[in-house]
């Protein structure tokens, strides 16, 4: 089995070294043919001079430069894209994603799926954090259409050829694990020992915003979810006109200011929040016709 080993890289000075020795360590005896593709993802900090280092002293190790920060999976696109061989592995920097994980992965491939993720024994951020990822896996897998995968991982091996589904794709917003659902449901899991992460570059308003953008970028959920509001609230109007109409009858007078304004507030933020929705997947549109590029490589390097 051949293998391209993807790894976008931001703020990875420290990691990326130690990172190599350990999959020189486990690749010889996993791989015929094996290349490890480092995609510096607009990195601060040293990590391309690390890259060209390592670049020069592994004849198995790709270099790819971004002209800018870009994201996580836009980096991680960037690599697929660049992959030589047959099955690719996607994995984390930092090491939290063990290298000698990667033969569990391969062995759920050869069984028949066609996107392996590794899964947490244990999960490795705090309670909130690990409720909210939770959550957010769990809308991403019933966009996918695979409902019975609810570990959605970066650590991920795959067979190369399905970025086929999504060559055409150049969306600057993207999730790469919906546009390998174009090309297959054959998703699985498979528990392999996931360290506890040292630092995160997602925080709260990070996970709310990949939250909206896979609702609002592969799915009509939130348009369905308008709709049933607006009909709620229909309802909800024709149930007030009753009412007024019966008072008016029975007691000759009704509720004054605060009646008035309460229906008018409600009313008012069902008509907001729909309209939020739709300003949501107007910004998707906007994205998509102006036609930016999901990455732009400003660098490459191997050896010949």
């Amino acid at each position: 089995m051949n293998l391209s080993i993807v790894i976008p890289v931001y703020r990875g000075e420290t990691y990326i070294e130690p990172l190599v020795e350990r999959l020189n360590r486990v690749l010889p005896d996993i791989a015929d043919k094996y290349e490890v593709i480092f995609v510096n993802d607009g990195s601060p900090d040293g990590s391309w001079g690390v890259i060209e280092r390592l670049v020069k002293k592994y004849a198995w190790v790709r270099g790819i430069r971004l002209m800018r920060n870009y994201g996580q999976h836009n980096a991680t696109l960037c690599g697929v894209r660049e992959a030589r061989y047959e099955v690719t592995v996607t994995m984390d920097q930092d090491m939290q994603h063990p290298p000698e994980g990667i033969p569990l992965l391969l062995a759920e491939l050869e069984k028949g799926a066609d996107v392996v993720y590794g899964a947490p024994k244990k999960l490795p951020q705090g309670f909130v954090r690990n409720i909210l990822t939770a959550v957010i896996k769990q809308i991403l897998a019933n966009i996918m259409g695979v409902p019975s995968v609810k570990t959605i991982s970066s650590f991920r091996a795959f067979h190369t050829h399905l970025r086929s589904a999504f060559e055409n794709f150049r969306s600057p917003t993207l999730t790469l694990d919906v546009l390998l659902s174009w090309g297959t449901k054959g998703f699985t899991t498979v528990q392999v020992d996931i360290a506890e992460a040292r630092e995160s570059n997602y925080n709260f308003a990070t996970l709310v915003e990949a939250t909206v953008l896979i609702l609002t970028g592969y799915s009509t959920m939130p348009l369905r979810l308008a709709s049933w509001v607006g009909f709620i609230m229909t309802l909800f109007g024709l149930g007030v006109f009753i009412y007024v109409l019966v008072v008016y009858f029975t007691l000759g007078s009704l509720p004054g200011f605060p009646f008035l304004a309460s229906i008018i507030a409600l009313f008012s933020g069902a008509q907001l929040f729909a309209l939020g929705i739709f300003g949501e997947y107007l910004a998707r549109i906007f994205d998509r016709v102006m036609d930016r590029p999901p990455y732009v490589i400003h660098q490459a390097l191997e050896q010949k």
